[in-house]
């Protein structure tokens, strides 16, 4: 039996495989461009190796697009083929079980599967990672902290993935509010793994709830090792330095960025989709004209509003289509937003709370009926951590619900908005919120809600 990188039993037989494996463990790990180059070849040398095929599946499911779901019915189908003819460790079985669950639209029992592989396994940091990736899609930001809690004994200093550990558990520190130790966290990881992406982007989310963006700015521009390796997650990084540039005013340095880094590539990944939506409506709201840019986005967009993978994919698509006023488009997606809501399955439960909702108030938006945006905006509100991103990511639509109070004259409402956002920011105030409250503190009068 040999073990991997993760200190973990796998069923390869050579060892130029497992050298392969162990270089797609670090590079997944790092959100590197190699991960399936690796990957193909420990399948190309070893096809029967089902954790292998298990992993293709899994991966594919994780880009949130609905003609990867065949790639993962096919991936799962090798899988199960290569553990009839082989011994395998009970290790993959269970990551063959997960790859079931997610095609099953139960995420949470691939979720489930992969912790069981950490009980046996704690010092395993690609099922550490996997079941972090997952969880993040649905939102799960408390168990993602707990998980990863429960694994940290096992990276200790002996641990060649420890600094990836530790990465991931800033993140989590990070999305439940523990800013300081956070950023600890993710320094602390840095050190021991340069090229650490997750780790650095976590730091990054600190600096921008809490207002701090000359920190972020420079973390960023100091440590491109950490980010300038990696696949379509090295736009999400420009992203973040561009919003830290608006919280400084620099809106033309973020539209600079946009066109030169985050939207180099005219990709139609719905995390690229994101990163190139939300920045154009924060970019709007400040007053910025941005011309032609939303008709780049809506032509990929409308391609995709049968998608109905993932929630924070398709309400991003329906910021593109709305930028480009897609009025078809957006009638098309939803339509289908409401045949989701009532089919069976993790992902579709999100579609009927909150997805519904804030469409309706996408919609209305972009229609210039803030008051009903408003409405639907702050009704979809309390569940929208169930969508996953992070707080940052899901800022757009908390800003587009409180400038949509702000239009339509609710301005109590509006208030304890900011209030609720300015609290989860520990406190601090950013740039928007200090140009609300102005905005707020400028009106003759606050009439009755």
């Amino acid at each position: 039996m040999m073990f991997d990188l993760c200190q973990s039993p796998v069923s390869l037989s050579q060892k130029q495989s497992l050298s392969e494996w162990n270089s797609m463990i670090r590079a997944f790990l790092a959100h590197g461009t190699a991960t399936p180059l690796h990957l193909g070849a420990v399948l190309t040398a070893e096809p029967d190796f089902a954790m292998g095929h298990t992993a293709r599946g899994l991966f594919s499911l994780m880009m949130g697009r609905k003609e990867l779901v065949v790639t993962a019915q096919e991936a799962l189908s090798a899988a199960k083929k290569a553990r009839g003819g082989a011994a395998v460790t009970r290790r993959e079985v269970l990551w063959i079980e997960a790859l079931e669950h997610w095609l099953a639209r139960n995420p949470a029992g691939a979720v489930s599967a992969m912790e069981e592989v950490l009980s046996a396994h704690p010092a395993d940091t690609l099922s550490a990672k996997v079941s972090h990736a997952i969880r993040f899609i649905l939102g799960d930001v408390k168990g993602m902290r707990m998980s990863i809690e429960r694994v940290l004994p096992a990276h200790d200093g002996a641990h060649a993935l420890r600094g990836f550990a530790l990465g991931c558990h800033a993140f989590t520190l990070e999305e439940t509010g523990d800013y300081h130790a956070a950023e600890s966290a993710g320094r602390a990881g840095l050190e021991l793994t340069s090229d650490d992406a997750w780790g650095l982007h976590a730091v990054a989310h600190v600096f921008d709830m809490t207002a701090r963006p000359d920190l972020g700015i420079d973390l960023i521009e100091t440590h491109c090792s950490a980010w300038d390796h990696c696949n379509n997650f090295r736009y999400h990084v420009w992203w973040h330095k561009a919003l830290l540039h608006m919280d400084r005013g620099e809106f033309d340095v973020a539209l600079g960025l946009y066109d030169a880094q985050i939207r180099a590539d005219k990709t139609d990944d719905y995390r690229d989709i994101s990163n190139a939506t939300s920045l154009l409506v924060r970019l709007e709201l400040e007053g910025l004209n941005v011309g032609a840019r939303w008709e780049e986005l809506a032509d990929l967009a409308r391609k995709r509003t049968d998608d109905g993978c993932v929630v924070f994919a398709d309400l991003h698509y329906m910021l593109a289509l709305s930028g480009a006023d897609n009025a078809d488009a957006r009638a098309a997606m939803t339509a289908r937003f409401a045949r989701d809501a009532t089919q069976h399955g993790d992902m579709q439960k999100r579609y009927a709370n909150p997805g519904v909702a804030a469409l309706a108030g996408l919609n209305a938006f972009a229609e210039g009926r803030y008051d009903a945006a408003f409405a639907d905006l702050v009704a979809a509100r309390p569940a929208m951590q169930s969508i996953g991103g992070s707080h940052a990511q899901r800022d757009v639509f908390e800003r587009l619900t409180i400038d949509a109070g702000l239009r339509a004259g609710r301005y109590t409402q509006a208030q304890s908005l900011l209030e609720d956002r300015q609290a989860l920011r520990g406190g601090y105030a950013d740039r928007y919120t200090l140009s609300r409250l102005e905005s707020l503190s400028g009106a003759q009068q606050i009439p009755a809600q």
